[in-house]
This record gives C-alpha cells, sequence and structure tokens, in this order.
C-alpha cells in the first residue's frame, strides 16, 4: 500500500528559525547514522521514516559514509524517498556531509576540495537528488588550509548542488575563522553540528555555543543521549544484548563506571519527577537552550521514535531542577 502521510503532520512540531537564517528546523531531527545501513530491516526502517515525517519532522540527516557499509544509508533513503517521499520533497530538508573516510587513495578522506565535490556527486547520486538542502564538512581538516575548504562550500552551493553549508566537529576557534571565511565568500554558514549532552559539554565550556550565537548560526546537538547512557537501558548495570557488553559502538564498558551508574539512577529520579523517561529529560535538557535550534536523534524502531518525542511535551526547567542536575552532573 502506498504511504500518505499523516493530514496533521504539522500541528504538534516545534519549528524553530536556525540561526538568523530564513530556515526553520523541527525541534527534533532524525539521524541515519546508525540503523538505516545494509544490515538493517528495510521494513523497519520505512517505518521510522514515515513516523517521523508523520510527527512533523521534516529534516533527515545523513553523511557519505553511513551504513554499513558505507554509502548504504543514503542509497536505501534514497529508494525510500523516490517510493514514498516523491511528492514531498519540498517539505523535507535532507542533510549529507563529507570529511571522513570514503573510499581508497589520496582523495577520498578529509577537506580537499577534489574531495568534497566528488563526494557530494557520489551521495547526490546515491540519493537520487539534484541537491540536498545543507552540505557539512564533517571535520577540521589539519593538513588542508581552511580556505580551500571553504571555498569548496561555497562552489558546492554556487553549483546548486546544496542549498546551505555547515560544519561539524569543529572546535570554537576552527569554527569562528571558518564562519568568517564563508561570510565573505558570500556564503554563510547556516549551522554546526557538535556532540553535546548531559556527559559531554565541551560545547558550553569551550564557549562554542557562544561564538555560533555571536555569528547568528544554528546549533544541532548529535549523541544527546550519551550514546543510549542517557536513557534506562543502563539503569539496574549493563543488559547482556546491549552494544557495550558485545563489544560494538563507540561506547566502551570501561565508560560505564559505578560514579556515572549513580549519576544516571540520580538523573532518572529527576526525569520521573518531571513525568518523563530519562531520554526525553536528557532531550529536554538541550532543547531549553535557545541557541540550539533542533537535536539530532538515532532511533532503531518507529516506538523509540515517537517514545523520544514527547520530550517536547516539556522542555521548560526550574532554577531548582538545573541546580539538582548540576550538582548530580559534578
Amino acid at each position: 500500500m502506498s504511504y500518505i502521510p499523516a493530514s496533521n503532520r504539522y500541528s504538534s512540531m516545534l519549528y524553530r528559525r536556525c540561526g538568523k537564517s530564513g530556515l526553520k528546523l523541527p525541534a527534533v531531527s532524525l539521524g541515519l547514522w546508525h540503523n538505516f545501513g545494509d544490515v538493517d530491516v528495510m521494513d523497519n526502517y520505512r517505518k521510522t521514516l514515515h513516523t517521523a515525517f508523520d510527527s512533523g519532522i521534516t529534516h533527515f540527516d545523513l553523511a557519505n559514509n553511513y551504513g554499513p557499509p558505507p554509502g548504504s544509508a543514503e542509497i536505501n533513503f534514497g529508494r525510500i524517498l523516490k517510493e514514498d517521499f516523491a511528492a514531498h520533497r519540498d517539505e523535507l530538508i535532507i542533510s549529507t556531509k563529507a570529511g571522513y573516510y570514503m573510499w581508497e587513495g589520496p582523495y577520498g578522506d578529509w577537506g580537499s576540495k577534489k574531495y568534497l565535490v566528488s563526494s557530494l556527486d557520489q551521495s547526490l547520486k546515491r540519493m537520487g537528488l539534484d541537491y540536498v538542502d545543507i552540505f557539512y564538512h564533517h571535520r577540521p581538516d589539519p593538513d588542508t588550509p581552511l580556505e580551500e575548504t571553504m571555498a569548496a562550500l561555497d562552489l558546492i552551493v554556487r553549483q546548486g548542488k546544496a542549498l546551505y553549508v555547515g560544519l561539524s566537529n569543529y572546535r570554537p576557534k576552527e569554527a569562528a575563522e571558518a564562519i568568517r571565511i564563508l561570510k565573505e565568500l558570500g556564503t554563510p554558514c547556516l549551522i554546526h553540528q557538535p556532540k553535546y549532552s548531559m556527559f559531554e559539554r565541551w560545547v558550553e565550556k569551550e564557549g562554542l555555543l557562544d561564538v555560533l550565537e555571536k555569528e547568528g548560526v544554528g546549533c544541532i546537538p548529535f549523541s544527546p543521549l550519551a550514546q543510549g547512557l542517557l536513557t534506562n537501558k543502563y539503569l539496574k548495570g549493563i543488559p547482556a544484548d546491549s552494544r557495550v557488553a558485545k563489544g560494538v559502538g563507540f561506547l566502551k564498558e570501561s565508560n560505564i563506571t559505578e560514579e556515572r551508574l549513580s549519576q544516571i539512577s540520580r538523573l532518572n529520579d529527576i526525569a520521573l519527577q518531571r513525568g518523563q523517561t530519562l531520554a526525553q529529560m536528557a532531550l529536554a535538557w538541550i532543547l531549553k537552550d535557545d541557541r540550539v535550534t533542533t537535536v539530532l536523534i538515532g532511533a532503531s524502531k518507529p516506538e523509540q521514535l515517537t517514545d523520544s518525542l514527547k520530550c517536547l511535551e516539556n522542555i521548560k526547567f526550574g532554577s531548582e531542577e538545573l541546580q539538582q542536575i548540576e550538582q548530580i552532573l559534578a
């Protein structure tokens, strides 16, 4: 049966302006980093994409190397886009990135103009698109002049292959410089995608959020649930079926100390008092900051996505709650 989106899909989502741009993004965006590769079940991730759009999520975030295998998330997304979302392309914000290893040889990684332009051409082909809405440089390249990398982003916009450009994983000093160069080139930086959660707060401590606010650039944090630590999964210790127990993924058993488990448990108590799950509170905690445009979440099944979206029912925190949270995180 062909997919017909929910007619009330825009009724409950909160949309926020991205920096000083004309673009608004949903407060929650869907990332395709995991769960959309060839190793995953198509029927499941198809339903997840349907659920997202039915809920007012208009922004889908990819990268050249998402999978596994690398590239397969874009191919699979492109197929569903063609079959289910073709009539709704203009309602969607589709982003992709380049900056990590993608193919062999000296032009398949980092930040040269050669790599970025070639990578986006490949991404467009995989997704069956003429352009993406946002194209990011995925990480700074220590060996390529920043001017060259930013000139490549500017060129890509002028070629009509992307409407906007963004940065990911740039520290404040590099971000400020990249934003300045892009502004001078006439292609302003739209958005920055850093890693940010209750357990990973360098964006506050190093002043990245201040830089973005000053420059009028949006912010879209990834890994807001700290690879699953900020969910009810680890409340009773490490489950046998978890990625940690199996030794796969970025989260290691050594990260889950007694102290960390105690923090998770105490944060969960506050979440329950707020009428939220720990994951919902962790997402709301990021969205409480006006400098954050949207938070990027992953979902392995539609129900998980629906559950996460309930964070929007309460994104306000009292000063006492914030104080308690700070004490726990200290």
